[in-house]
């Protein structure tokens, strides 16, 4: 959630000593220095820190969410927010429209700031973030403009490669592109998209998106608004917007393809070289298409489906019934609404997409069991098996960041668990060497890209590189090992990602069985549904053709012997 005052207050900080890549959100406020792990630092502000590629202690930690590093007595976070500025030193700008003027703002803390698409919006702090940005005020959102905001930004973040391509050819060169300032950038992004892929009225979009050029930047940014966007509807009009070429080498037609649906080339490559074009092409159209949620009733709470779709009826949220798990229920539109009537908050339900869910069929937790879920936090999956011991067993969530683990404790009191609920903020293979832990069932949900859940995600595509893949297989081959050492004879162990790439799946169990003749492979066919059962007895979850998340298991028996 980094946010801006300007961009020369932006900084990436790293600190040698404990490995951390800290993204921080400014404040402008005085130069106090902090210290993390015996290292002092300079600010520039009091700053909120959020992890992000991080490592600690030498473990490489890719973050799924947002995590707030706290200090030994109150939070960064909680510190700032006793200063913030008066509201009334900014003036209301009436003219903007409030809802462009808040998703330029998030574009900006997600491409600049190091943000994650799905997890802004604090919805107190929404309009500190535009009045430090912009210099104004802008009408307050009311719950249409909330949806317009989410829609805009995750289409604007998901189509930034095709949008650019656009906004590059309606330039006069390519250094009038290449030189752009960022909010004016972000500004045409979103004309552009409301153009081309929503179709709003042309008149509003060029008008309002002027405005906002012209109110944050200065008149000649609005008058070059305008002439964008005029020529390209002018285009679209007449079916004459520029096309990438897929001709050629397979490198320049990836190249094109890349663009065309807006992915990197070097992802879009690799599926290339792994499933073929045309299902490539399919796994893009997936990741760009608006994404579902799942929700999960709480049966520890004594919630069944049938009790969370009568709530979500009277709510008039639209929802599907699971075709896969028993206590899921898909829902499109509507989560705000869940969210403010408390569905979350009272713990009657949590968000977990079925793919996760058939990963904990995979594990098959049973009362009694003592069950190890070693990279564990935020905790969908390790809340999940709570719920199935019914009181009865353990689960030992261990975890490198304390932050997330803390989430996952409030989460579990939420959800009535935390009886059979025990965090251990530890690095798992320390942990491993240290203890003579001996577990009925071990689940390493490992650290991975996130190549299955691009679709939610819209800004991971982004942040990801090639090099990212290799150093992730050392890892999960370290974690694996790490795991191997916490069940016991006759117990089991289950690798799982959310990737759909077979180099940080499949390979990674193959190469482990080398090293581990003791484990044996336990085909899933018993506990989830066919059409996920590899050859190999795999679980996989396939975008395309399932509609879920993308996401692997293997279960692992280790021998008696």
């Amino acid at each position: 959630m980094a946010f801006y005052s300007n961009f020369n207050s932006l900084l990436s900080i790293s600190v040698p000593y404990s490995g951390f890549s800290l993204y921080k959100e400014s404040f402008l406020t005085p130069h106090p220095t902090f210290s993390l792990y015996k290292t002092p630092f300079l600010c520039n502000s009091i700053s909120t820190f959020y992890l992000r590629n991080i490592s600690v202690d030498k473990t490489p930690v890719l973050c799924n969410s947002l995590s707030l590093f706290n200090t030994s007595k109150c939070s960064l976070k909680e510190r700032f927010y006793k200063q913030k500025p008066d509201k009334r030193a900014y003036e209301l700008n009436s003219e903007v429209s409030p809802h462009r003027a808040v998703s330029a703002v998030r574009l900006l803390r997600i491409e600049e700031g190091g943000a994650f698409a799905d997890q802004l919006g604090w919805r107190e702090n929404e309009m500190v973030y535009v009045e430090r940005t912009l210099g104004f005020r802008v009408r307050e959102l009311d719950d249409r403009n909330i949806r317009l905001v989410t829609e805009i930004v995750g289409g604007a973040v998901r189509w930034r490669r095709y949008l650019d391509f656009l906004i590059g050819s309606l330039c006069s060169n390519a250094e009038t592109f290449r030189g752009m300032e960022p909010l004016l950038l972000q500004i045409l992004r979103i004309g552009v998209y409301e153009i081309v892929k929503l179709e709003m009225p042309p008149y509003a979009v060029v008008d309002e998106n002027v405005t906002l050029a012209k109110n944050a930047l200065r008149p000649g940014a609005g008058n070059f608004v305008n002439a964008i966007l005029r020529k390209l509807l002018s285009q679209k009009e007449r079916n004459l917007l520029p096309v990438p070429e897929i001709e050629g080498t397979e490198r320049t037609q990836a190249r094109a393809l890349a663009t065309l649906y807006s992915h990197p080339v070097w992802m879009v490559r690799r599926w290339i070289n792994h499933f073929g074009k045309e299902e490539a092409v399919r796994l893009m159209n997936w990741n760009n298409s608006e994404p579902s949620f799942s929700l999960r009733a709480n049966g520890r709470k004594g919630i069944t489906r049938t009790d969370l779709v009568l709530r979500l009826e009277t709510l008039k949220v639209p929802h599907e019934p699971s075709l896969h798990m028993d206590d899921f229920v898909q829902v499109k539109t509507g989560m705000q609404i869940v969210i403010q009537k408390g569905l979350l908050k009272d713990g009657l339900c949590a968000v977990q997409d079925e793919s996760a869910g058939l990963v904990v069929s995979v594990v098959d937790p049973k009362p009694g069991e003592s069950i190890v879920d070693c990279c564990a936090a935020p905790g969908g999956k390790a809340l999940f098996m709570a719920s199935y011991l019914q009181g009865q067993g353990k689960v030992i969530a261990i975890d490198i960041n304390k932050g997330r683990l803390q989430v996952l404790w409030e989460a579990a009191k939420l959800q009535d668990v935390d009886d059979v609920i025990r965090t251990v903020h530890a690095d798992l293979r320390d942990f491993a060497a240290e203890n003579s832990l001996k577990a009925d069932k071990v689940l390493l949900d490992a650290p991975c890209s996130g190549l299955g859940v691009l679709s939610k995600r819209a800004d991971l595509r982004w942040n990801r590189r090639l090099e990212d893949l290799e150093q992730l297989k050392d890892l999960q081959d370290e974690l694996l090992d790490a795991a191997s050492m916490l069940v016991r004879p006759g117990g089991v162990l289950v690798y799982s990602t959310c990737s759909i790439d077979p180099e940080e799946n499949a390979d990674r169990v193959a190469a482990f069985l080398l090293r581990h003749p003791e484990f044996t492979v336990s085909p899933v066919d018993k506990f989830v549904p066919n059409d996920f059962v590899t050859e190999e007895g795999f679980f996989l979850s396939n975008p395309v053709r399932h509609s879920l998340d993308g996401s692997f298991a293997a279960r692992l028996i280790h021998s008696f012997n």
